[in-house]
């Protein structure tokens, strides 16, 4: 089996071409193909020699998945299917503004936890994704972004990054550290530029404290108390909500970095003014942002979003309680692309 090079940094690659009797300058050159120009195959690289290239074919393998399928949403979000090596299948998101372009990253084939609202839980949970195979998908939207028709309002770089596509990052945790590292270092994506989302992993919040790390903490608490909670995430009742709100006020005080709740607003379900008022309740005194986000519609599942002045009324309910709220803006409902609607499944391509 051959070795991979995606996932491994510039110093790694520079010790690797030194064992194979190169020059260390080699694995800047490396690096600069894997991470800035996508390369899928050794042959792209013109300024290696023929030989150095010959012996990297034999015993190495950049890494790259194969984009599967392609779909633009009319918004100009573009969602990608991406084949790994071994078969699997991952979806991952890219999200153009216009003053940013940012990626949502999946760090898992499928997803363990099985929040009931949400798609990604309905294909089951197959394995953690490695470091190599999470900024992949940073390169493959890249790729994908230059096949674009004009119709894109956008080709900014590629500069946010969330970990908030399928599966659950902190349960991956080391490939996860270490990919964010990568698309720090080898990327140059500043760590102020990106977020781990979490459904509230408390080792893992009180762990990503200790790492230094200047990034965005994101919670999926959606909902203010452990019954409804656990109704919701029903394989998440380890911890309660108390205990959430505790690790991440140490999450606070250690970095000095506010926090995002992510609450997805369910009609009929979580979106009352009991539930507002609760939820204002047990983060006062925090510093946070509340993120809402109307849920997005999976046909399977049965649940629907409130309707617009349910969620202006309980948004207005936290303004008032002095907690900070903003409605996340919906980007790609119509290629099911939004949040809590990515999953493992074909798609015709729409690009």
């Amino acid at each position: 089996m051959l070795t991979k090079l995606l996932g491994l940094n510039t110093d790694e690659l520079r010790a690797l071409v030194q064992e194979e009797g190169e020059p260390a300058y080699r694995g800047d050159q490396l690096a600069e193909w894997i991470y800035q120009h996508g390369a899928r195959q050794f042959e792209e690289m013109t300024n290696l020699p023929d030989k150095t290239r010959q012996k990297l074919l034999g015993k190495y393998e950049i890494g790259r998945s194969k984009i599967a399928a392609a779909q633009q949403s009319q918004d100009g979000t573009l969602k990608l299917l991406l084949a790994l090596s071994d078969g699997a299948t991952i979806e991952t998101v890219g999200l153009p503004y216009i003053d940013r372009f940012s990626c949502c990253l999946s760090t898992q084939v499928g997803c363990p936890v099985g929040c009931i609202f949400c798609a990604t839980g309905m294909s089951g949970y197959t394995r953690n994704l490695s470091a190599g195979e999470i900024v992949d998908q940073v390169l493959a939207l890249k790729e994908a972004r230059q096949n674009q028709p004009s119709k894109t309002s956008t080709q900014r770089r590629i500069d946010h990054v969330t970990l908030m596509g399928m599966g659950e990052p902190l349960l991956n945790y080391v490939a996860t550290m270490r990919a964010i590292r990568l698309l720090n270092r080898e990327f140059g994506i500043g760590m102020r530029h990106i977020t781990i989302s979490t459904v509230g992993l408390v080792p893992g919040i009180r762990r990503l404290a200790q790492e230094e790390m200047q990034v965005t903490l994101a919670v999926s608490l959606h909902a203010p108390t452990d019954n409804l909670r656990q109704q919701l995430i029903p394989k998440m009742t380890r911890w309660s909500v108390a205990d959430i709100i505790d690790a991440c006020q140490e999450y606070v005080l250690e970095t000095g970095r506010r926090v995002t709740f992510e609450y997805c607003l369910i009609d009929g379900v979580n979106d009352g003014a009991a539930e507002a008022r609760e939820l204002a309740r047990i983060l006062r005194g925090l510093n946070c942002h509340v993120n809402l986000i109307p849920y997005n519609s999976v046909d399977e599942l049965g649940f629907h979003a409130p309707l617009p002045n349910r969620v202006r009324a309980f948004r207005e309910i936290l303004d008032k309680s002095g907690i900070q709220a903003t409605e996340r803006l919906r980007r790609g409902p119509d290629i099911d692309a939004a949040c809590g609607q990515l999953r493992q499944r074909a798609a015709k391509p729409h690009i």
